[in-house]
């Protein structure tokens, strides 16, 4: 790449800088040419956690996002993009600080991208409460991708409406595009629209198409059980989704089902019958990628007019401060964005982290 790739650090309570320290540590190829959006003091923290006796991890300041490939291996290249806390942040702990230096990082790196200073982003773990108690503007936001989704859509200068994104789960076995994200279950059953699942079905065939350079098949659960069962344990099936399905197959996209959900997964995994499920909600299709491992598993956001990756897991306080978190899904998410920002394509295949 011509471009170096920004890491933002996530929530500096969380693992997030400690797997981004360790995986400068342990895969210093898979991580050249890439750098942290962050904070100096934070990452040099984490670096001294991780670092291990008669294993130096030098942390550099560099000045811009292209000094990154200067940079020697096994050294940490971070650019400062927030404001340094006052003092350090307690590990483990949530903290509005912690989430505001984990936005201000995001959207950095999300303005850089859009601006073609950097080849893309990959983002490690935020925590969804701390990002909320950072306050405006971070708290009307519940994650990383409907904060993108607000930065791009402003950059392109059109409202968020109009620029809609999904997220993708990805490993080596499964892939799976939800129609809602983060909402409460009783708010994302009335996201079960013909509208939205037909728009989801399109970025779906779009993207994932795009990385595979041929027609994907796309397979579409049901909301109910057994699929409703004919109407008999909801409507939604009959009203929403094959309806959508229809228009979707008018249109070109093989799309088919609406499947039982408690099969489908199964059907597509290994993409034996299947390349991507489309989910009706965020539990339903991110509970089986996750159950394949964590480890292996990428987070995606499609339709976004940049390159973002994310490791499949949460900031998981539990381990801050141990050095025992796992730096395969960020590393499989690094070589999956390195990938798309290469190959010029919207989304890339899941992969095994190695």
């Amino acid at each position: 790449m011509t471009l170096p790739l920004a890491i933002t650090m996530g929530d500096a309570a969380g693992i997030g800088p400690e797997i981004i320290a360790k995986a400068f540590r342990d895969a210093p190829e898979a991580l050249r040419g890439c750098f942290v959006a962050g904070d100096v003091a934070t990452l040099r923290r984490a670096a001294a956690i991780v670092q291990g006796a008669g294993v130096p991890l030098p942390v550099a300041l560099i000045e811009r996002p292209a000094d990154a490939l200067a940079v020697p291996p096994r050294c940490v290249p971070v650019l400062q993009v927030v404001e340094p806390p006052a003092v350090p942040v307690p590990l483990g702990r949530i903290s509005a600080v912690a989430g505001r230096m984990a936005g201000d990082a995001v959207d950095w790196a999300a303005r850089a991208a859009l601006r073609g200073d950097i080849a893309g982003l990959v983002t490690a773990p935020l925590h969804k409460e701390a990002l909320s108690a950072a306050g405006a503007p971070y708290a009307r936001y519940p994650g990383h991708t409907e904060l993108l989704q607000a930065v791009a859509a402003e950059h392109l200068g059109k409202p968020v409406a109009e620029l809609p994104v999904r997220m993708m789960l990805a490993n080596g076995e499964l892939r799976t595009v939800l129609v809602s994200i983060h909402l409460s279950l009783r708010d994302a059953i009335e996201k079960v629209t013909v509208g939205n699942i037909l728009q989801t079905l399109r970025i779906a065939h779009t993207s994932v198409g795009a990385a595979l350079q041929r027609q994907p098949r796309i397979a579409v659960a049901g909301l109910n059980p057994h699929a409703g069962e004919g109407g008999l344990f909801g409507r939604e099936e009959i009203e929403a989704i094959a309806p959508a399905i229809a228009q979707a197959r008018a249109e070109g996209i093989d799309a088919q089902g609406p499947f039982a959900p408690d099969t489908v997964f199964m059907r597509a995994r290994g993409f034996a019958e299947f390349d991507v499920v489309v989910a009706m909600y965020h539990d339903q299709g991110l509970i089986p990628v996750k159950y394949l491992g964590v480890e292996q598993g990428v987070n995606v956001t499609l339709g976004l007019p940049l390159v973002r990756t994310s490791p499949d897991h949460g900031t998981a306080f539990d381990l801050a401060g141990s050095g025992r978190a796992d730096a395969a899904s960020l590393l499989a998410a690094v070589r999956m964005a390195r990938r798309m920002a290469q190959t010029k394509t919207p989304v890339a295949q899941g992969e095994r982290a190695s």
